[in-house]
């Protein structure tokens, strides 16, 4: 390229500091190689062969291509493209999907990225074997997942409106010992349910269940049908608004994190914690989506 756009092997020579015999002889390989002739020469310098010219065509594209090429792979090491598979707990993706999916395509708008909204147990096995790359959740989960918080919110007994106990400012949990309670299945996550008995025993008393319910969205219709009481974030709010009241449990908070294999430390995933990390600092990622 160099020896086509000046013409001229000194000049050529000059410009990619190497000697001219150099540059003659590398001229010469590649010719013997190609099996063709490049540059017609004589005294006055040198001109491009017929043949010449369409290499000339053909070996720019080849080195921009390279460029391009240098370009994404340095893009790729810094996690601005590639391909993400991100799950979310089914009870936050009504709130926190719209929000994290908006930064990530304003902070990296070529990075391709796939969605699911899954059941907690799902999306631990899907975390460990690999399908997902991490998930939005809630803790407790098990012992070989890395986390890291992303927000903590109030949690709050939720009653129907029209119980007596809908009209206080906050509850604690020991004001519902005598509520008929509505709760996920124990078998939905078991580390979930150790962490609810632990609670009802600090709070002196076991809860009588009367149904249970497979969603949060379940679980509000019961409540608002009056078939018992129940207890969530409160950012389930975004779910349901009407024929339910949330009440803060005094103490009583929930925490949101964003969950990964450590074995999976890669460009991509260091760009998502540091976007959920300054999303989470500068907005509410509980109010709703």
């Amino acid at each position: 390229m160099a020896v086509a756009e000046r013409l001229n092997f000194s000049r050529a020579a000059v410009d990619l500091r190497i000697t001219q015999q150099s540059l003659s002889q590398q001229i010469s390989a590649l010719e013997r190689r190609l099996g063709i002739r490049l540059f017609d020469r004589d005294t006055r310098g040198a001109r491009l062969t017929r043949a010449g010219e369409v290499f000339l065509t053909e070996a720019r594209a080849v080195l921009a291509r390279a460029e391009q090429a240098l370009a994404v792979a340095h893009r790729a090491a810094r996690g601005e493209v590639g391909r993400l598979e991100l799950a979310f707990l089914s009870s936050t993706a009504n709130y926190m999907l719209p929000p994290v999916v908006r930064a990530l395509r304003h902070r990296l708008p070529d990075l391709e990225f796939v969605t699911h909204d899954l059941p907690i147990d799902d999306l631990v096995a899907g975390l460990r074997d690999g399908r997902f790359d991490a998930a939005l959740t809630r803790p407790p989960l098990v012992g070989d997942l890395a986390t890291q918080t992303v927000t903590m919110e109030p949690v709050c007994a939720v009653v129907p409106a029209d119980h007596p106990l809908a009209t206080r400012a906050a509850l604690h949990l020991a004001d519902l010992a005598d509520e008929d309670w509505v709760l996920t299945p124990r078998g939905s996550w078991p580390p979930w349910h150790e962490k609810y008995d632990r609670d009802f025993a600090a709070a002196g008393f076991h809860p009588r269940v009367v149904q249970r319910a497979g969603s949060v969205a379940n679980l509000l219709g019961l409540v608002a049908a009056g078939v018992g009481v129940t207890r969530l974030a409160q950012s389930a709010i975004s779910i349901r608004r009407t024929g339910v009241v949330f009440v803060p449990l005094i103490g009583d908070e929930a925490l949101t994190v964003l969950a990964w294999l450590p074995t999976r430390d890669d460009p991509i995933l260091r760009q998502l914690r540091g976007i959920v990390t300054d999303l989470a600092a500068t907005s509410d990622l509980t109010s709703g989506g």
